[in-house]
């Protein structure tokens, strides 16, 4: 007999013992363990032009027919992140058994009208793809394929058979595979009777190397992948070499003339004309030590971009190491998940950076800080993603995000990125807020020099991100190709070095930079500094142009602004990251030289 409670008799608590026991019921269902003859599940996902990888349909956007045309379709609804990345899993009616196998299994016949042979017709003439999955491993296939008749005119088919090989170890499937066949002209009329196949082999592989077959080894582990990084490696000692030998001695003979002078100035020991011409040789980054330290332009701005930078920084670091420690990348979504959530539990360091330094400048309207802290990067890619989600619903595509997910999205960060975000905030005004700085500034802002073009803080900032981007030029291409060409991205810890180089070699050129910047007697070097490793995004934007126009095969409306939409999103996120690291770094060597420097 069924246990049947009325649900308006049930009290809050039973609600949430039966919802964890539904979770718990789910979680036995996804331990990829199977008797003998019991069913498994092939799940239809999504279709699509090969050549666009974001512009992919539901399954039965094509009048593909069905088993059972009667019955309600089932999902499979995955978690946040499967959701964002376009996926909708429905159930493909096939009766699927664990080591069963078949022979021509009818699924449905039909008849094609003029309007569905002009839909699969088209389809086929622009390679449409499709996707399904048993056990969570991916099939692939294509919808048909085009051949020319004896007048050379090209004609399209479509594939009415699918035979499925399933290899398992034991009580787990370990490896699946696809095979189209049977190709039928696409012709109103034409008669279409689809059919599958099942074979079932017995394999050793383990189950833990399952997902090893859809890594590209071959294309990842390439030579000049490794001797990318080795270059890499070189130019971040060649850096550091340089920042050490060339301001080191360079900043030792200044403070030993600046002490002598001021030394045999004090003793008397110097005639007028001496004195004169020693202090006249005082140029440069001394003599701007009573404007250093004055609050920068756009202070609000700053603060905010630098504190969001900082927690992109802890952001990034934390996801590679998990997806390092768990192999996120063998489940759909779950990359993009952690990434989502990690963002919000870290809006924590983004507010206090952000409120220590502002409030270290004496800023009145940390309030206002606070609101541009925590909306910055997500306002900036809530906009992209707002415009790109209204293209998506205007071509019914699976990338439009449904509403639900995007009240969750908001819910995210209204709950506890920004309650973070505010606690960061108020923490690092009352524990990061003394200035302390080694030298005062003074009432009136000295004037600022005139000088070459190539000392000008554009110029300082345009070629600031030449060395950076040249240290992850061979990892852009990688990465670039692992999300637009269909290919897994698996090698986080080599992600993870580049990621370190990135930014020694931010740290290193910035430092070089506002050191020409502050003996071009400029001392507005915070935007500066910022600025300079910031460009790199610039030059990744400009790559990926490059990329887009010579590397892939894209077309249409649709493909181009999500292509240049996710990128721009990419580099939002990348100039925060970057700058924020170039400025933290010259913040610490302006505090550092002046340290030594008497500045009354």
């Amino acid at each position: 007999m069924a246990l049947r409670i009325p649900l308006r008799v049930c009290p809050w608590w039973t609600l949430l013992c039966f919802g964890l026991l539904a979770a718990v019921a789910r979680g036995s269902e996804k331990n990829h363990k199977y008797e003998d003859h019991e069913k498994v599940n092939l799940w239809v996902n999504k279709v699509g032009p090969y050549n666009n990888p974001q512009e992919t349909y539901n399954y039965y956007y094509l009048p593909f027919c069905k088993r059972h045309p009667a019955m309600k379709a089932q999902h499979s609804w995955g978690g946040l992140g499967e959701v964002l990345q376009g996926n909708e899993l429905i159930h493909s009616q096939l009766d699927i058994k664990f080591k069963e196998s078949s022979t021509g299994t009818e699924i449905c016949s039909m008849i094609l009208d003029e309007h569905k042979a002009s839909v699969f017709e088209d389809a086929i003439r622009r390679q449409y793809w499709f996707e399904m999955f048993i056990d969570d491993l991916p099939l692939w296939g294509f919808v048909g394929e085009l051949k020319k008749d004896d007048k050379g005119v090209e004609q399209a088919y479509i594939y009415t058979s699918k035979k499925i090989d399933v290899s398992y170890n034991g009580d787990r499937i370990i490896q699946v595979n696809l095979t189209t066949a049977v190709p039928v002209l696409v012709a109103p009329g034409a008669k279409l009777d689809f059919r599958y196949s099942v074979d079932w082999h017995a394999t050793k592989t383990p189950f833990s190397r399952r997902f090893e077959r859809y890594l590209d080894y071959v294309f990842f582990e390439h030579k000049i992948h490794w001797f990318s990084l080795v270059n890499s490696f070189m130019m971040v000692l060649f850096l550091t070499g340089l920042v050490a030998i060339i301001l080191m001695r360079t900043l030792r003979k200044d403070y030993a003339r600046y002490a002598r002078s001021a030394a045999d100035a004090l003793d008397g020991a110097l005639d007028a004309e001496s004195l004169e011409r020693d202090f006249s040789e005082e140029s440069g980054w001394k003599l701007v030590h009573g404007d250093v330290f004055r609050p920068p332009r756009h202070l609000t701005l700053l603060a905010a971009s630098v504190g969001t930078g900082v927690q992109l920084v802890f952001l990034c670091t934390s996801v590679i190491l998990l997806t390092i420690a768990g192999s996120f990348f063998e489940e759909r979504g779950t990359i993009l998940t952690c990434f989502i959530i990690a963002y919000a539990l870290t809006s924590f360091i983004g507010g206090y950076v952000s409120g220590g330094l502002y409030a270290r400048h004496e800023g009145r309207y940390w309030i206002r800080t606070m609101l541009l802290s925590a909306s910055l990067f997500p306002g900036l890619c809530f906009g992209i993603a707002f415009g790109l989600n209204t293209i998506a619903i205007f071509y019914h595509s699976l990338a439009a995000v449904p509403f639900a997910y995007i009240m969750a999205v908001l819910l995210l960060w209204g709950f506890i990125s920004f309650p973070l975000c505010l606690i960061g905030t108020i923490v690092g005004r009352n524990w990061n807020s003394i200035p302390n700085y080694p030298c005062r500034v003074k009432r009136i802002p000295s004037p600022i020099p005139d000088k070459h073009w190539y000392l000008r803080p554009w110029a300082i900032c345009a070629a600031g991100g030449l060395l950076p981007f040249g240290s992850i030029f061979i990892e852009m291409y990688f990465v670039f190709t692992s999300f637009w060409n269909y290919k897994v991205y698996y090698i986080y810890g080599f992600l993870l070095l580049v990621v370190l180089i990135l930014l020694v070699v931010s740290v290193c050129v910035t430092i070089v930079g506002t050191y020409f910047l502050l003996n071009a007697e400029n001392y507005h070097w915070q935007w500066t500094a910022f600025g300079m490793s910031a460009s790199t995004s610039f030059y990744v934007f400009l790559y990926s142009v490059h990329y887009f126009l010579f590397k892939t095969k894209m077309t249409g409306f649709f493909q181009t602004c999500f292509y240049f939409g996710y990128t721009s999103m990419f580099c939002l996120g990348l100039a925060l990251l970057c700058g924020a690291v170039g400025y933290m770094a010259a913040a610490a060597f302006v505090r550092t030289i002046y340290r030594n420097v008497k500045c009354d």
